[in-house]
């Protein structure tokens, strides 16, 4: 099936790639050039791990999979894979989320930091917490067969909802987070004298933020949504039969019942002209 807008689609997609890998290549330049590096070792190097996986777990890969399932090419593909593609992705960005948390929790507890104090770290931990419950939402609800289709049918639009304003959140707390780490980074020159990192820091935020916006308007738009498979069957729970089995073997039947009846009449039909003429050879005879 064609899309509509095909090459908006495409302009959009390449764009969005294109700026999200961006914003992964600068949060790198940034950390290995301005902070001094990677490391784990509870120092700042192990401190700086965290920016790095959230921005390209947490933000990148997230908004791939988000999109995942308006991607034109792959609606040829069962909905069982691109169910079990979006929740691989998910669960990496999960994963990576999770290791940037400890990362940061090793950091302050090495450094006598205290946690959980600023509302960066209020409203990302929320988020990690919120994700982890969408995921296995998402898990045990629609990619499994074992919820009932009313249930299904009923948490998809939350599903959907609470997906986008997962994504949303993160965003803010990037942005924040770039926004706190450079105020306590930079003393001489401060941040707010415009230093060269900061410069590059704050491009760095625009670059996430467009590449929200741009997964955002993707996804939002009702003609690239993935249309709905014509013959698809979804399983009914505790072992019932598929949906839409019922009508099918009742018109098997029926067609069934009507051939049966329709070979009965033509044998019928072979079997009076055998009789015909059989009493017509005898009369010639």
């Amino acid at each position: 099936m064609a899309m509509e807008g095909y090459r908006g689609f495409l302009a959009l997609l390449v764009s969005a790639l294109l700026v999200g890998f961006l914003s992964v290549i600068f949060t790198l330049i940034w950390v290995l050039h301005y902070r001094e590096g990677l490391g784990w070792d509870g120092t700042a190097l192990e401190f700086n791990w965290h920016p790095v996986l959230v921005v390209t777990g947490f933000v990148f890969i997230l908004g791939i999979a988000i999109i995942v399932y308006r991607l034109p090419w792959t609606w040829k593909c069962s909905k069982l894979l691109m169910k079990s593609i979006h929740a691989g992705l998910n669960t990496v960005a999960a994963i990576l989320a999770i290791i940037s948390l400890v990362a940061v929790f090793d950091f302050h507890n090495a450094k006598k930091i205290p946690n959980m104090y600023s509302l960066h770290s209020w409203v990302g931990l929320t988020a990690v917490i919120l994700y982890i419950l969408q995921l296995l939402l998402g898990f045990f609800v629609f990619l499994l067969p074992w919820a009932p289709l009313s249930l299904r049918a009923l948490l998809m639009p939350i599903h959907v909802y609470s997906g986008l304003f997962i994504f949303g959140t993160v965003i803010a707390t990037v942005l924040m987070g770039l926004t706190e780490k450079l105020i306590f980074a930079l003393k001489s020159p401060a941040y707010s004298s415009l230093p060269p990192e900061g410069v590059f820091t704050n491009t760095l935020g625009l670059l996430i933020l467009v590449f929200g916006a741009l997964i955002f308007w993707i996804v939002t738009r009702p003609q690239w949504k993935r249309p709905k498979e014509p013959n698809s069957v979804l399983l009914q729970p505790n072992g019932g039969a598929p949906e839409g089995v019922e009508a099918s073997v009742a018109m098997n039947f029926g067609n069934m019942d009507k051939s049966d009846s329709e070979l009965n009449n033509e044998a019928a039909a072979r079997k009076r002209n055998i009789t015909l003429d059989e009493a017509g050879q005898r009369s010639t005879m």
